[in-house]
């Protein structure tokens, strides 16, 4: 994989460096809705800003609504004429999800961006209320199931509006460090041999995985509605407290020395807003970005026979999660 130094600009003329309100400068978002799961902190809620301070009406999905509302009431100080609305959402949970877009779907509100922005990693060996490995439903199987029952209202909201859709999925470079066979379908609930930061990789290249099938679906329909996926950068949030490693000398070292190669939330959220409403990226579909720029994944990530059985196992573990009894 290629890694771009910090201040090395790219084809898109942004780079590490960028934030998420230089690479969205100049753009007019008023009239779109985007949903952003995730959005109470961290990168989520720069994108969830951002995207606000453009003038789209921002719908937050957090499992904290506390949190949620506060950021709300922060980005309302900042951009008083900001249109932000928080619902809770739990990505671990099938019947959170289904809550949430049962809800938002009844008013008749439209979708023009989906942002698949929550996540957790490196919690402890976890399952879901659905009986889950808790990277793989949150990260993954909650996402693949919220896209899935919005996908008709974002085809429709496309057709109507003649905006182009777009679905982005926050993925990660940790991708590239899973298992010889990328996913282990067999093994997925089994605590034995569960490590975090696997959990977490596989996690991620799912997201990947998901995004890229996605869009070749979306493809063959003649839907006006894209899909990628990206890597957002190394980024210091909330995400990381639960990780063992975080107290250690060497992640004390690591943070003496971030300066040099950790983004800031404002960098964070850079590549997600670029993919989000860049008109750079209309058109492009089943890509993967990273600093704001087209960039090349793992080739576990494009194996678009992984990507079909992902697809497959996760279609039939939203109906049946005793398949990984």
């Amino acid at each position: 994989m290629k890694m771009r130094f910090f201040g090395g600009k790219g084809a898109s003329g942004f780079s590490a460096n960028s934030t998420a309100e230089e690479v969205t400068d100049g753009i007019d978002a008023t009239g779109l809705a985007a949903v952003v799961t995730g959005g109470a902190s961290g990168i989520g809620a720069e994108t969830a800003r951002v995207l606000a301070l453009r003038g789209a009406h921002v719908i937050i999905g957090d499992k904290n609504l506390a949190a949620g509302l506060q950021t709300r009431e922060s980005i309302l100080k900042q951009i008083p004429s900001a249109k932000v609305d928080v619902k809770e959402l739990d990505l671990s949970s099938m019947v959170s999800v289904r809550n949430f877009a049962k809800q938002f779907i009844s008013t008749g509100l439209p979708v023009n961006l989906l942002i698949n922005n929550a996540g957790v990693m490196g919690v402890p060996y976890k399952l879901s209320v659905d009986n889950i490995e808790l990277h793989f439903a949150t990260n993954h199987v909650g996402h693949f199931l919220l896209t899935d029952l919005f996908l008709d209202t974002m085809k429709k909201t496309a057709q109507e509006s003649k905006i182009q859709g777009r679905i982005v999925n926050v993925g990660s470079m940790a991708h590239f460090t899973t298992y010889p066979e990328g996913i282990r379908f067999d093994k997925i609930n089994e605590e034995a041999s569960y490590r975090p930061f696997s959990a977490y990789c596989v996690s991620k290249l799912a997201s990947i995985l998901h995004a890229n099938e996605l869009s070749r679906r979306l493809k063959d329909e003649g839907a006006d509605v894209t899909a990628n996926s990206l890597h957002p950068g190394f980024v210091y949030t909330k995400i990381v407290d639960h990780y063992p490693f975080m107290e250690t000398t060497i992640m004390r070292f690591v943070k003496m020395i971030s300066a040099f190669f950790i983004k800031d939330i404002h960098q964070g959220a850079a590549t997600t807003c670029y993919a989000a409403l860049h008109p750079q990226v209309r058109g492009v579909s089943g890509k993967y970005f990273s600093d704001c720029n087209l960039s090349e994944p793992w080739a576990q990530a494009t194996d678009m026979d992984l990507a079909k059985k992902l697809w497959d196992f996760t279609s039939n573990l939203i109906k049946d999660t005793s398949l990984l009894d």
